[in-house]
C-alpha cells in the first residue's frame, strides 16, 4: 500500500511538473514568436527550491543582465564580510594643541563607506557625523585649527568608475563612482524650472554649469555629464514646463565632504582660516600626502551593518554600493582595490560554488556596463546557493515583491529587462527563477511578468 502511495505521488509531481513546463514553454515561446521579438535574445530558467528542474528556455545563454546581477555581488559580499561588517571613518590631528590651538591639520579618513551622509538611515544622517565630528573636536579642546583640513580619500585608487560604463549614464544618480571617502551616497539634486536651473539640495563646490536643457515634452528627458574630478558639468535634454527635480552624480565627493565641515566648524564657533583639500589633490600638485596618526585619532564612526547596506543596496537597486562592494571584496581578499581584482575576485568566489565560468562573465559589480554578460542557468544557481546559506535572510529582505507578487529582483537598462528570484504559488510550490530578455522591441516588463505569472 505504501509503494502504491509512494508511486501514485511521484506519478502526480511529475505530470504537475509537465503541466508547469508545458505552459511556461507556451508562453515562452508566444513572446519569442511575436514581431517585438524578431531580434530578441532570451535566457530563461526556472527550478523548485531544492534545485529540481522544471523549465529552461536557452537557460545557459549569457545576456546583458542589468540590475539582477546584484545578487552575485550582495551573495558574496555577505559570506565573506559577513552581515556585521562596517565601513569605519576616523577623523584625526597631526601636530599639537596648545591652548586651545590645533597646531596642524585635521583630517578625516574613511575606508569608502557608501553611507557617510545618506538619508536612507535614521541614525545615520548628515546631522549625525556633523554632530559627533564637531564633539569630538570640542571634547579635545580644539577651538581653532592653524592648517587645513585634509580629507584623506586614499583607502581605495584613484579610478571611481568601472570601465566600460556609458558616458550618457556617468553624471546621473545612478552612475555615482566609489571613492576613499563617499558623501550623500555621491549625489545631489538640481531644482529646475523649464530650462532654468533654480537651485541646489547643496552647493557644489567649484563646478561651473554648462545648460542645453530644452523645454519640451511632458516627462524628463535630461541627461547630466559630470566627470570624476572636473570642474564642469554639463544637463541637455528635454523637461516640461513644470518644476522638476533631476539627480546627478558627485564629480568629487571627499571635496564637497570637505566643504561642508568647514561650514560646521564656522557654524560651532571653531576658527578655521585653512584651506579644504584632498590627498588626490596633494598628489596632482606633488605634494606629500596625509596619512591619519594613529595615536592622534579623535573620532571613529561606524557604519550601519552590511545586512542593511545590502537591503537597500538590493531594494532600490543603489550602483554605488554595488561598486563599493566590489572595491571592498578586491581589498579585503586580494590587497587591491581596483575594480579588475575585485571583479576577478567576485568570478573565483562563484566559480567555486560550482557556476560554470563562462556563463558569469562580470564587467563591474552593479549590472550597469553593458559589457556584462550572465545567464539565467547562473542567476538560478547564486539564488539556490543563497538559500541554504544562514545570511539567507538578509539577502531575500532586500528583495522587493513585484506587482504581480513575487519576490523578485528587477533590472532595467536600455534594451534590456530582468527578473529573478523566488515564489510559492497558490497550491505550495516553492520556485526559484530567473528571466533576461535582451533587445526587445516593446514593453519588456509587462512581457515577462505574463510568463512568470505562470508560476501563480
Amino acid at each position: 500500500m505504501r509503494k502504491t502511495l509512494a508511486v501514485l505521488t511521484l506519478s502526480t509531481q511529475i505530470i504537475f511538473a509537465q503541466n508547469i513546463s508545458q505552459k511556461l514553454d507556451e508562453a515562452t515561446k508566444n513572446l519569442m514568436n511575436s514581431s517585438s521579438a524578431i531580434s530578441s535574445n532570451l535566457s530563461f530558467y526556472v527550478s523548485d527550491e531544492n534545485g529540481n528542474f522544471v523549465y529552461e528556455y536557452q537557460g545557459n545563454k549569457g545576456l546583458s543582465t542589468a540590475s539582477t546581477q546584484k545578487i552575485f555581488t550582495a551573495g558574496a559580499a555577505l559570506e565573506v564580510l559577513g552581515k556585521n561588517y562596517t565601513y569605519k571613518t576616523v577623523s584625526a590631528y597631526s601636530g599639537s594643541i596648545s591652548g586651545g590651538n590645533l597646531k596642524g591639520d585635521l583630517i578625516i579618513s574613511s575606508t569608502g563607506d557608501p553611507t557617510l551622509g545618506s538619508l536612507r538611515y535614521d541614525a545615520y544622517k548628515p546631522d549625525n557625523f556633523k554632530q559627533k565630528l564637531i564633539e569630538s573636536i570640542k571634547k579635545v579642546g580644539i577651538s581653532k585649527i592653524s592648517g587645513d583640513l585634509v580629507i584623506d580619500d586614499s583607502y581605495f585608487d584613484h579610478q571611481t568608475i568601472p570601465g566600460g560604463w556609458p558616458w550618457d549614464d556617468l553624471g546621473n544618480y545612478y552612475g555615482a563612482g566609489v571613492w576613499g571617502v563617499n558623501w550623500r551616497e555621491n549625489q545631489f539634486d538640481i531644482n529646475i524650472s523649464g530650462n532654468e536651473i533654480k537651485s541646489f539640495s547643496y552647493p557644489l563646490e567649484g563646478v561651473s554649469w554648462l545648460n542645453d536643457v530644452k523645454v519640451g515634452g511632458n516627462s524628463d528627458q535630461s541627461l547630466i555629464f559630470t566627470a570624476p574630478y572636473s570642474n564642469v558639468a554639463l544637463i541637455n535634454g528635454t523637461l516640461p514646463a513644470k518644476t522638476l527635480t533631476v539627480s546627478g552624480s558627485t564629480p568629487n565627493p571627499p571635496l564637497q565632504l570637505g566643504v561642508e565641515v568647514k561650514q560646521w566648524l564656522k557654524d560651532s564657533g571653531i576658527d578655521f582660516s585653512g584651506k579644504v583639500i584632498t590627498n588626490s589633490q596633494l598628489e596632482i600638485e606633488g605634494k606629500k600626502t596625509i596619512q591619519i596618526p594613529g595615536n592622534k585619532v579623535i573620532l571613529t564612526y561606524e557604519s550601519p551593518t552590511l545586512d542593511k547596506i545590502i537591503y537597500w543596496f538590493l531594494r532600490k537597486s543603489i550602483n554605488l554600493y554595488g561598486e563599493t562592494l566590489i572595491k571592498t571584496l578586491g581589498k579585503e581578499k586580494k590587497g587591491n582595490s581596483n575594480f579588475k581584482t575585485g571583479v576577478a575576485y567576485l568570478k573565483e568566489f562563484w566559480k567555486s560554488k560550482g557556476i560554470n565560468t563562462n556563463m558569469i562573465n562580470f564587467a563591474d559589480g552593479s549590472g550597469l556596463s553593458p559589457q556584462n554578460y550572465v545567464s539565467a542557468k547562473a542567476e538560478v544557481q547564486a539564488l539556490l546557493y543563497a538559500k541554504k546559506q544562514p545570511w539567507f535572510e538578509s539577502f531575500y529582505d532586500g528583495f522587493p515583491v513585484q506587482g504581480n507578487g513575487l519576490k523578485m529582483k528587477s533590472g532595467t537598462m536600455r534594451d534590456t529587462k530582468s527578473f529573478a528570484g523566488f515564489h510559492t504559488s497558490k497550491d505550495g510550490k516553492k520556485y526559484v527563477f530567473s528571466i533576461i530578455i535582451n533587445n526587445y522591441q516593446g514593453s519588456g516588463s509587462t512581457e515577462l511578468q505574463k510568463i512568470l505569472n505562470v508560476l501563480k
